[in-house]
């Protein structure tokens, strides 16, 4: 089904939805914009979106919007508040929530949008900030196979891996099991950094010879040299991280599923968090496993220098 969207609302203009936005409008959508800082809704004013003073004026002006928001509470104001999507939204307008939220949220949320005759998608996504900078995000939808057929080009405009997961919510799930392997990986990365240092092995000789064997990983690739420089400039937040492993073990109590590793490594970004890192990347979670070990990696550069 081609894609008739022309008009894209956008809420949330954060690390990953400013570049969303960017890529929508370099493919010659007209997208209208809403957020909380002024000088990034500036920014997209100037790139050539244009501003709406709330979720319900986007909603009147568009038949698609998107949201890009932090956690579930977000979705469910900016969706049924008092100046929300849904008090501005047309019958058959599109949501399509890009954020990382809960499936029964998500549930929710499409149940109350359906009373208003409001369609909508789940479509979280994977790739952090670089790849929404690239274009290349990993998009996974749940909803109706129509309405995920007639937005396929617009997600084409924001990623490269786009796949259609189920009905609703199970794009949700997806990105769930995504944050797994994502927190094990990131956690297993910093295990072998810290024993190796410790051990007397350059770390960059660590990680060269990993990324050429059966551990390497795009997450390591991605990574693996910043936390070697203990740069942790955010591509992706250490407290929505941990926002998304509370979601994975909610989903799997009620599921049914035993996550014992996931459940140890969401204690470590509780500690992250808790010591006042949660606004880093979550690869500073290497720095907890530093902490119990006694042993820096920052600590060691400094000397080698």
């Amino acid at each position: 089904m081609e894609n008739s969207f022309k008009k894209i609302g956008f809420i949330g203009l954060g690390i990953m939805g400013r570049p969303m936005v960017l890529n929508l409008i370099k493919a010659s959508y007209e997208v209208i914009v809403h957020g909380r800082r002024q000088e990034i809704v500036d920014e997209m004013l100037a790139a050539g979106a244009t501003a709406a003073a709330s979720p319900k004026e986007v909603a009147a002006n568009t038949d698609v919007v998107i949201t890009m928001l932090p956690d579930s509470p977000d979705v469910e104001s900016v969706v049924t508040g008092a100046d929300g999507i849904l008090a501005g939204a047309k019958n058959g307008l599109l949501l399509v929530d890009m954020s990382t939220i809960s499936p029964v949220s998500t549930k929710v949320i499409a149940s109350e949008l359906a009373k208003a005759g409001v369609r909508m998608l789940d479509a979280p996504v994977s790739g952090g900030d670089k790849g929404a900078i690239a274009g290349t995000l990993s998009i996974m939808v749940g909803g109706d196979r129509r309405d995920f057929d007639s937005a396929k080009q617009l997600f084409e405009a924001m990623g490269k891996t786009i796949t259609y997961c189920g009905p609703i919510g199970s794009g949700q799930i997806v990105k769930a099991c995504n944050q797994i392997v994502v927190a094990l990986v990131i956690e297993a990365i910093s295990e072998a950094l810290v024993l190796g240092s410790k051990a007397g092995v350059d770390p960059e000789v660590i990680l060269q010879v990993l990324s050429g064997g059966l551990a390497q990983t795009r997450v390591m690739d991605m990574r693996g040299p910043t936390m070697i420089g203990h740069d942790f400039t955010p591509g992706f937040k250490a407290r929505l991280h941990r926002k998304d492993l509370n979601i994975v073990l909610q989903a799997a109590r009620e599921n049914g599923v035993t996550l014992p590793v996931t459940a140890l490594v969401d204690q470590m970004f509780t500690k992250l968090v808790a010591g006042g890192k949660g606004e880093l990347d979550h690869s500073a979670l290497l720095t907890v496993i530093e902490e119990l070990s006694g042993h820096s990696l920052a600590d060691r550069n400094s000397n080698e220098a």
